[in-house]
């Protein structure tokens, strides 16, 4: 059976819903046959790989371990899912303060047990800013971190479908930036639809205004939506495309949709924020972004709300002052995009 790479990944979390689905998706897409389950609950990790194995998939040697040293060690790609999920009534920015500090711990163990690790995607919530604590610690090239955040993107293509009655593959590069919770930025400009582009739709009898700003904000609400129909927070998107995610950075197809980076440029500065990107065997890079006059107000906004989170978290001890980065990470000094 032909893989990807036969270097280890390590699914971290993998005792919940995302991280259980990411491993059996990892596993179905035949990624690697070195993979490690790590979750601190050990009779759920147990009760995922016994189902794994259950599976009867052949050529994979499945691990797991309630020891994160066992898990990372030799480690080239990681996942995580390892924080807290968010439940009814919650927004995302409501989880920052416990799973900030988890993301710390995470980067610290990352730098302890993997330091040359190829890549590591961070799901966990909020992503912009658990995977901006987790590059820092880590210590390593902002190129190897990236965070879930096409869920957005992919919620968009859906409700333009539903909208329009056409197949999903009919809408194409539908897009949002900046940040992934309610302040994101919902992008018109990139997207078609049946090959018509979208602006061109908004505001005729095809798509009046009123029906677009609907369908933005059923995109930006497309979380509590799954937590109301399901009683609990979505794990099946998130699990297959950050699979997706770390398949681009072992060699495999291209990631299909924008992607959390790092960024540091004369507009954004010291963040993480969804951007235009490219995951490949060389990391993560992010192209710049261009919309209409209201479109980039809306990733500034963006931008500007994820700045605060972050001087939250700062002001709560978890990360140190942003002119203190480079004792922790000296790559984070460097301009990108």
């Amino acid at each position: 059976m032909k893989f990807l790479t036969d270097e280890k990944l390590t699914i971290v979390g993998a005792a919940g819903m995302i991280g259980s689905n990411m491993a059996q998706t990892a596993v179905m897409m035949h990624l690697t046959p070195n993979i490690c389950l790590y979750d601190p609950y050990g009779p759920a990790l147990e009760g995922v790989a016994e189902e794994l194995f259950h599976c009867g998939f052949e050529g994979v040697n499945i691990t797991y371990t309630t020891d994160i040293k066992e898990a990372l060690s030799g480690a080239k790609y990681v996942v995580s899912s390892g924080g807290a999920a968010r439940k009814a009534g919650m927004t995302r920015e409501d989880l920052l303060k416990g799973n900030a500090q988890i993301a710390a711990q995470f980067g610290k163990d990352v730098k302890q047990y993997c330091p040359d690790v190829k890549h590591i995607v961070v799901v966990f919530n909020p992503a912009d800013i658990t995977g901006l604590i987790t590059l820092l610690y880590s210590g390593v090239e902002p190129s190897k971190v990236s965070t879930l955040a096409a869920l957005d993107s992919t919620r968009l293509r859906s409700e333009l479908s539903k909208y329009f009655k056409i197949p999903a593959d009919e809408i194409t590069n539908s897009r949002t930036y900046g940040g992934h919770g309610e302040q994101m930025a919902v992008f018109a400009s990139t997207t078609l639809v049946d090959g018509k582009p979208l602006v061109d739709i908004i505001g005729t009898p095809k798509l009046p205004l009123e029906d677009w700003i609907a369908i933005k904000e059923r995109v930006v609400q497309g979380g509590k939506n799954i937590i109301e129909l399901r009683g609990r927070s979505s794990f099946q998107s998130p699990a297959y495309l950050s699979i997706e995610m770390i398949a681009a950075a072992m060699g495999g197809a291209p990631f299909r949709w924008p992607a959390g980076t790092y960024v540091n440029n004369d507009r954004f500065k010291h963040i993480m924020m969804a951007m235009e990107t490219v995951i490949s065997k060389n990391g993560v890079e992010c192209k710049p972004i261009a919309g209409t006059p209201e479109e980039e107000k809306e990733l500034e906004k963006s931008y500007q709300h994820l700045c605060k989170l972050r001087d939250e978290v700062i002001e709560m001890g978890v990360m140190p002052p942003i002119a203190d980065w480079h004792k922790l990470n000296p790559y984070m000094e460097r301009k990108t995009c």
